[in-house]
């Protein structure tokens, strides 16, 4: 199938439009030239609803497959031990290159986001419209591609910084700095004119809100080290009273907890197979693979995951699915070609048949997992990062109120389990929050993350192939390259 756009065509000649009536669930309603769109305030709408769209494009998430969790230590490729082994197993051992296709549809992806919040920001300003939703547009538009482009900057340090529907061709990579600097630019703007999440109603539910701008803000400063600001946007979301953590761990990201008290951003999705039903790629690539047949079995979690968790935390079982358990009345009996068990040549087990359980959705059939919906942020993650702001700027006793809120609700009810932690040494506690980070997000996306902008990952990803001064960052696609006639530099090590 033909790209919708590569970065160094982004003319907008033709715009293509994924619009929705009710939202992010409905199918594509049909496309429109730029010629003519948009100029009412009903297109400005449909524009919006095109750039949300693209968080269920199948190439949004990592190109497809879940590689920047494979990256990590928390899971190995999955699948059975033949399925895209050639293209997925490269990335449990850093031997990938840069002529991979998932990086380039990743990238297209993000840069297809960006393309249509382009569009909504530039011509917002030309439709006579109700001015309070007219700015609440420009909010989302803004919160999306800031969105987009973090994803960008932490995979490929220096990107083009593309802004306009008309940008110039020869456009170059832009230095990161820049890059994070109209993120922060466009989260302050989209949480200044953003409503509050109980502000939205009907279907409405699930778009930007402040409190995302805000939660987003605090994690873009926690990777640019700025601990005062982390801490502080964190702060002003804790405090807004519009979150809380759902009573029961499993429903943070189950249906049960769709856009509910914990969520403070999530792309939706209809259980019906493919992105012109409403349906979500992300979790039919995780689900169950064999009996029931729910999806491809990738990102299976790692036994030093599994390993990792103190005893008898419940989110251990909350996190993975095993054979023989029983999920909503369905029995769990996998995939004939996976072997239960997988042995070094050393005689250590090394892999399970098992799977990430947090993408999980009832039913059956295959289409019914496409219906999982991803979550984005998490209070439960905003809580963690008020704890690490708080840590690292010197206030440890408040920092402990928020990670004992965490296990408090991951203990769920049992005194015995996960007891509160009261260390207040800054390096030891330091190192706990890291861990319950891992333990609270495992296989949400966030666990390679951590480990670069920490510096861990030499110690923690060394000995699974992570070569120090090169996968800090992804290759810029050869694709991308060839198209501007190798004209941009490549990332340090890839060359």
């Amino acid at each position: 199938m033909k790209k919708i756009f590569s970065i160094i065509a982004l003319s907008i000649s033709i715009l293509i439009i994924s619009s929705c009536e009710d939202f992010l669930v409905k199918p594509p309603q049909g496309e429109l030239t730029q010629s003519n769109f948009p100029q009412s305030e009903s297109d400005l709408l449909l524009a919006t609803n095109a750039i949300y769209n693209t968080l269920r494009n199948s190439d949004f998430h990592f190109g497809l497959f879940p590689i920047m969790d494979i990256m990590s230590d928390d899971t190995r490729k999955g699948s059975n031990p033949d399925d895209a082994s050639a293209a997925i197993n490269p990335y449990d051992n850093f031997t990938f290159l840069a002529t991979e296709s998932n990086l380039s549809r990743w990238w297209n992806a993000l840069y297809l986001g960006v393309k249509r919040a382009n569009v909504v920001i530039e011509y917002a300003e030309t439709i006579t419209m109700d001015e309070t939703l007219k700015a609440r547009y420009l909010g989302e538009a803004r919160f999306l591609r800031a969105l987009f482009y973090f994803d960008l900057v932490r995979a490929w340090g220096d990107v083009p910084l593309v802004t306009s529907t008309t940008p110039d061709l020869t456009t170059g990579r832009t230095p990161k700095a820049d890059v994070y600097s109209l993120i922060v630019a466009d989260l302050t703007a989209a949480a200044a004119s953003l409503p509050l999440k109980s502000e939205y109603s009907g279907d409405n539910i699930g778009r930007a809100t402040s409190g995302a701008a805000k939660a987003l803000l605090a994690k873009v400063y926690l990777f640019l080290g700025d601990f005062a600001k982390a801490r502080d946007f964190a702060l002003e979301v804790i405090n807004s009273g519009q979150y809380t953590l759902e009573a029961d761990f499993a429903d943070a990201n189950s249906i049960l907890g769709e856009h509910g008290t914990e969520s403070v951003f999530e792309a939706g999705a209809f259980a019906k197979e493919g992105l012109a039903n409403g349906g979500n790629q992300y979790g039919n690539v995780q689900g169950v693979r064999g009996t029931p047949n729910r999806g491809w079995g990738f990102n299976r979690p790692s036994v030093n995951l599994m390993n990792s968790f103190e005893t008898n935390d419940p989110r251990l079982e909350k996190s993975v699915i095993r054979l023989g358990e029983v999920l909503d009345g369905v029995t769990i009996l996998g995939d004939g070609l996976t072997p239960d068990e997988t042995y070094d040549g050393s005689g250590n087990l090394i892999e399970i048949e098992c799977y990430n359980q947090k993408v999980w959705t009832p039913g059956q059939t295959v289409d019914t997992q496409f219906g999982h919906n991803r979550r984005f942020l998490r209070y439960a993650d905003v809580l963690l990062m008020a704890a690490e702001a708080l840590n690292e700027t010197g206030n440890a006793a408040q920092a402990l109120v928020y990670l004992n809120e965490i296990r408090l609700r991951a203990r769920n009810g049992n005194a015995s389990l996960l007891p509160d932690i009261s260390e207040t040494n800054q390096s030891l506690l330091r190192d706990i929050i890291f861990n319950e980070r891992r333990h609270e997000l495992a296989m949400e996306g966030h666990r390679f993350w951590d480990l670069i902008r920490t510096n861990r990952a030499t110690t923690v990803l060394g000995t699974l192939g992570f070569i120090t001064g090169k996968n800090e960052l992804l290759p810029i696609p050869q694709s991308e390259l060839d198209l501007t006639g190798n004209k941009w530099s490549q990332n340090p090590g890839w060359e």
